[in-house]
Parts: structure tokens; C-alpha cells; sequence
């Protein structure tokens, strides 16, 4: 299991895009062990966001995440690859 997540490409626009529309966006990419790149806050809600590339793919720690923290709790990560999937994934467009 690698310690230190990697950020994807367009994170940055995923991020910038939702901090135009939401209260909060935590930064988690650096965590590692398949925790989500983000957690988003709006309107009183929280949700997971994993940021892919166009033709990326779940790690195998990311796969045992969500399938974990599904498993556990009312949430899902939602997997976006654009800052309009992002936006679309909070429910804001």
C-alpha cells in the first residue's frame, strides 16, 4: 500500500470549480491509502470525491476504500473527471 496519495491533473479545476459553487473543500489526495482526493461540503451535506484523469483508473486501495466505507455508511465516493462532472456530482448543475 503506497503512504502518500498522488494528485491527478486536473484536480486543481475540479477543486477551483467547486469552491465557486460550494462552502468547503478539504484537500485529501495527500493521504494516501485510498482515501478520496476531497471532501466537499455544501448545503449541509458532505461527499466524497475521487478526481480521475480521462482514462484513469481505480488503484486497488482506492477499490477496497470505497467498497469499505460503502459497506459502512450512507455515502459514496463519486468518481469525477472534469470540473463539470464534479459539479454535477454535488449536485450543483
Amino acid at each position: 500500500m503506497r503512504k502518500r496519495g498522488k494528485t491527478d491533473d486536473n484536480q486543481a479545476d475540479i477543486v477551483s470549480a467547486l469552491r465557486q459553487v460550494v462552502a468547503h473543500v478539504t484537500i485529501l489526495s495527500n493521504v494516501g491509502g485510498g482515501v478520496p482526493d476531497l471532501l466537499v461540503a455544501r448545503h449541509g451535506k458532505l461527499f466524497l470525491v475521487e478526481c480521475k484523469s480521462e482514462t484513469g483508473k481505480l488503484t486497488a486501495d482506492e477499490l477496497a476504500y470505497v467498497n469499505e466505507i460503502s459497506r459502512v455508511a450512507l455515502v459514496a465516493v463519486r468518481i469525477v473527471r472534469s470540473p463539470e462532472a464534479a459539479l454535477r456530482a454535488i449536485d450543483a448543475i
